[in-house]
């Protein structure tokens, strides 16, 4: 148990500008991902996000940029 203990363990005065910003950047983006989950798989949210869920493959609505003989 101490080897694992000694593998995760940080060295938090040597962490320079860069390292913390990371870390906290990829907190903030974690938590931020776990709440968009929480608000798209909530029951009561189904009803708003099933009305469009075939948005991604409605190819009435998407322009290619094509010229249509115009």
């Amino acid at each position: 148990m101490s080897n694992l203990r000694e593998y995760f363990q940080t060295d938090w005065a040597a962490m320079t500008a860069t390292d913390w910003v990371g870390t906290i950047l990829t907190v903030v983006i974690f938590l931020l991902m776990v709440g968009l989950y929480f608000y798209v798989l909530r029951p009561k949210n189904r009803d708003k996000f099933e009305s469009k869920k075939y948005i991604p493959v409605d190819d009435d609505k998407i322009h290619s940029g094509e010229n249509n003989g115009g």
